[in-house]
């Protein structure tokens, strides 16, 4: 039986500004967006707590929109989850060794095994360093890095030889600004930041002032990602869907605002 209405599917991330803690007005605000956004897979950055993602799968499923949840606890207060719909199949969450480079207690990436009718993948969810300054830069790079090795050493594994590679999440990465952040966490020249390429104009961190900056990154295997439908990514307006400004967005919602892309399941 086919599972979806279309040929194609949406995959989404979307950092969730979940410094602090998350009130129940907020997730309110978040559900009603994440149901305008009505993606089939759903990266989450930012949980918090871990049981943050229950609550908020069920508030969105008063909109008639049911996603299970998938999500494994940080060393931090801040966790990487996933929402996805019936009949995606998300397996293998393990959080990724050694990913949290030399940042102590730093967040590490998060894998998990995507399957969407015909359509398979390893994703890794990531939340890596924040700062614009250099320690923080080197910090990055460590786990850069280590996170670059891990998709290096999956390629070349003959169980995921054919398979489609997606990272996603909070960079905290500017591009043309982080060159070596992005040089490593590539692996041997393995992804292709298709962020940089398809929203250079664009925006995905609200800032004070009016300011913003793009700092969530996307990316897909170069080779065996033919799923991927090129020139897809899209920076979803969630604050005009919600018929807010930029600025009560950022205090009522978040501070980031998502990307979705589109892949070809059947």
């Amino acid at each position: 039986m086919q599972i979806f209405e279309h040929t194609l599917a949406r995959v989404a991330v979307w950092n969730l500004a979940g410094f602090g803690g998350i009130d129940q007005a907020r997730m309110k605000r978040q559900a009603e967006g994440l149901a305008l956004l009505d993606a089939e897979l759903v990266t989450l950055v930012e949980v918090n707590p871990v049981s943050y993602i229950t609550d908020l799968a069920a508030e969105i499923g008063t909109y008639g929109l049911h996603y299970d949840t998938t999500i494994l606890p940080q060393p931090g207060g801040l966790h990487i989850g996933f929402l996805h719909k019936k009949g995606v199949e998300v397996k293998n969450p393990r959080l990724v060794p050694g990913s949290e480079g030399a940042y102590a207690n730093g967040r590490r990436a998060i894998a998990v095994d995507v399957k969407m009718g015909k359509f398979s993948a390893h994703l890794l969810g990531v939340h890596l360093k924040s700062g614009r300054d250099r320690p923080e830069q080197q910090l990055r790079d460590t786990q850069c890095v280590a996170i670059g090795d891990y998709l290096t050493a999956l390629r070349n594994t003959p169980g995921y030889k054919r398979k489609t590679l997606l990272l996603m999440g909070d960079f905290n990465m500017i591009p043309g600004q982080d060159v070596s952040n992005f040089h490593h966490l590539g692996g041997d020249d393995l992804m292709d930041f298709v962020s940089s390429w398809d929203l250079q104009d664009r925006f995905s961190h609200i800032l004070d002032k009016g300011r913003a900056n793009l700092l969530d990154g996307f990316a897909v295997s170069r080779t065996y990602a033919t799923d991927y439908v090129r020139g897809s990514l899209r920076l979803f307006p969630m604050h005009w869907t919600m018929d807010m400004g930029r600025e009560r967005f950022k205090d009522d919602v978040s501070d980031h605002l998502p990307f979705v892309a589109s892949f070809r399941v059947y």
